[in-house]
């Protein structure tokens, strides 16, 4: 019998997709799960594609169905199942087979197994894979890192499996070790910030102006045919306008406002921190959810605080493009924050990591894809060392236009008690990025008054100190 070209372990929503995209673009593949009636069962269900699958109920049947050098996908919960997963796999193969962990890993974690297996075990690589179930089945955006020689080797399967746009693959080897999941957990990050202001605009239009679901729905619909065009906008409009069937009310009315998190988001917003770099607009957007989940705490405080009603009224098309504006706004600055994390984590761990390859790869199949995804990849192409996207010609361009919505719209929620903390966030990044004197010369004169910290001067060079105790 012909043996496989690839091989996966972990059948949940993620794994079963990814092997049907990879046996349906032509790839023999064997397939494990720890639980045997899980594994057949998902070689019957899957139709023609089955002559192209092969179950296994071993890890040495799986290992032993794959033509050498073996490549392996993980797809298990990230943690100590993915240790647990190589220690079992490592005596079973060969030095130049691959392990590919296709989780949602640190890449903390990332950097140490790769190098644990270094010098005895298999090839490691750990890839990023963006674009949640449907994704999964038909084409996600990939992000690779690893040996450069190990990603050659797997390259023609993630080739076809990848999403496309205009073409290209958007998958790509993006630098050694870490990288590619490193720049998956920032992608998580954006997203989480990109969830967030959308969410806090659906809060105006809810909870200022007092709209139902069914009508906010079309506003995004109509916001999605233009420059805010992306997944989460469509996606957001077709939520908005879904309807229960168990109650007949909007589905979204439905549902209980406390979000769930898996770990990303926050990985993203302790690296930026490590790193040194502001991504507020993404912190706010993880402290949101940890907030969200603070179900009693919230109520227990509207109860003894209140929240206004509804009073702004039906919102003018002025207002409208406003806030259009306003959340275009905050895109770009969460957007700028993500990518100036990678272009120090490039730095810091000597990656080269290529930013305009990076939004090339996230134009389809990621969630937070997005119509000016190709404005930032041209934005690296003719800057390949920028720090920062607001300091780029088109989009300074953009900020420029669209921040004195983002200042109204802040302004006003803030008047109107409404929550926009991504969008305040955003708001006060562009702000200090762009005033060139700003207030820390008072906290360096604080901290050297209380520690004798030191300050630099304006009109010399050297640490100095201030006669703060004497006459």
């Amino acid at each position: 019998m012909k043996k496989a070209d690839i091989g996966l372990i972990g059948l949940g929503t993620m794994g079963a997709n990814l092997a049907l995209n990879i046996a349906e673009k032509g790839f023999r593949i064997a397939v494990f799960n720890r639980t045997t009636a899980r594994t057949h069962e998902f070689a019957e269900e899957a139709g023609p594609l089955a002559d192209n699958i092969m179950p296994c109920e071993s890890l040495e049947a799986l290992v032993g169905a794959i033509e050498p050098p073996r490549p392996i996908i993980l797809m298990v919960p990230a943690g100590s199942a993915v240790d647990e997963q190589i220690t079992a796999l490592d005596p079973l193969l060969a030095r130049d087979d691959i392990i590919i962990d296709a989780g949602n890993a640190n890449f903390r974690d990332t950097r140490r197994r790769m190098a644990a297996l270094a010098t005895t075990g298999p090839h490691f690589i750990g890839m990023g894979v963006s674009g949640g179930e449907e994704g999964a089945r038909h084409g996600p955006s990939i992000m690779v890192g690893g040996p450069e020689d190990s990603y050659r080797r797997i390259e023609k399967v993630l080739d076809a499996i990848a999403a496309r746009y205009q073409g290209q693959a958007c998958q790509a080897w993006l630098g050694p070790d870490g990288a590619g999941h490193f720049v998956k957990t920032i992608h998580n990050g954006i997203e989480y910030a990109d969830m967030q202001m959308i969410a806090e605009i659906y809060g105006i239009l809810r909870d200022g102006h007092g709209l139902a679901a069914r009508e906010i729905s079309p506003i995004f619909a109509r916001w999605n045919e233009g420059r805010l065009n992306s997944y989460l906008i469509e996606i957001t409009a077709r939520v908005l306008e879904a309807v229960d069937p168990e109650t007949g009310n909007p589905i979204v009315d439905m549902i209980l406002d406390r979000a769930g998190q898996k770990g990303t988001g926050r990985w993203s917003a302790i690296e930026a921190q490590s790193l040194g770099i502001p991504a507020t607009a993404i912190e706010a957007a993880v402290a949101a959810r940890s907030l969200s989940a603070m179900k009693n705490e919230r109520e227990a405080a509207q109860k003894r605080f209140g929240v206004p009603a509804p009073s702004a009224g039906a919102p003018s098309e002025e207002k409208l493009a406003s806030l259009e504006a306003a959340l275009f706004a905050g895109k770009i600055v969460a957007y700028a924050q993500g990518f100036s994390v990678m272009a120090t984590a490039s730095r810091e761990f000597g990656w080269n990591l290529p930013l305009g390859t990076v939004a090339r790869i996230w134009r389809a199949g990621c969630i937070i894809r997005s119509q000016f995804l190709g404005e930032i990849a041209e934005a690296f192409d003719g800057a390949p060392e920028t720090e920062n996207l607001l300091a780029t010609p088109a989009f300074s361009a953009f900020i420029e236009e669209a921040h004195p919505h983002l200042r109204q719209v802040v302004a006003q929620s803030a008047e109107s008690e409404l929550p926009v903390p991504s969008l305040s966030a955003a708001l006060a990044h562009f702000d200090t990025f762009r005033r060139a004197r700003g207030t820390a010369n008072l906290i360096q004169a604080q901290r050297d008054f209380f520690g004798a910290h030191g300050f630099e001067r304006v009109d010399r060079d050297g640490s100095h100190h201030g006669a703060w105790h004497g006459s």
